[in-house]
């Protein structure tokens, strides 16, 4: 049953969400499902993701997965860092919006990036492997956390989530 929303695309193209539709007899990959459809702003006037994510992970394919996985939510900009100082540096050149943080870098854990995140106001989410509040500092310990692997469905809620009706944060 085609959805009572389409839009013309070309086949294999990517719909919102990042999919790719299937190769099979009948499809039409121009059908654009509602859940699909990029959500309203909210009632502010602010979009329903940040505009512009910082991801800090060292590990390529992770930052490359997440990166896709954002970029399909309708976030504008996305920009990878895999070490403290590269991090710190785009971050002096540009504030994010939003930060994903990996804690366990190479040879490094990220807390500086959010200290430096928090003094700035800038919201941001942990995600690691690592388990419990207990491998945290203290003035992290309530901070969002996501676990390595993660839920498409949870990465979007630490993207939306939204304090006090305030914008993106954490």
């Amino acid at each position: 049953m085609a959805s009572s929303i389409e839009t013309r695309r070309c086949p294999g193209t990517r719909v919102a969400g990042g999919r790719r539709g299937p190769s099979l007899p009948g499809f039409k990959p121009w059908a654009v499902l509602p859940s699909e459809i990029m959500e309203p702003a909210f009632p502010d006037g602010s979009s329903a993701v940040p505009d512009d994510v910082l991801i800090v992970e060292d590990d390529a394919i992770i930052a490359l997965d997440l990166e896709d996985t954002i970029l399909g939510f309708g976030v504008k900009t996305v920009r990878t860092a895999a070490s403290v100082a590269r991090t710190l540096e785009m971050i002096a050149d540009r504030t994010p919006d939003f930060a994903l943080l990996d804690v366990g870098l190479v040879h490094e854990k990220s807390f500086s990036v959010a200290e430096r995140l928090d003094a700035l106001k800038i919201p941001f989410a942990f995600v690691t492997g690592y388990g419990g509040a207990g491998a945290f500092p203290a003035a992290f310990a309530h901070a969002p956390t996501l676990p390595k692997p993660c839920s498409t469905e949870a990465l979007r809620a630490v993207l939306k989530r939204r304090p006090n009706g305030g914008s993106a944060a954490r």
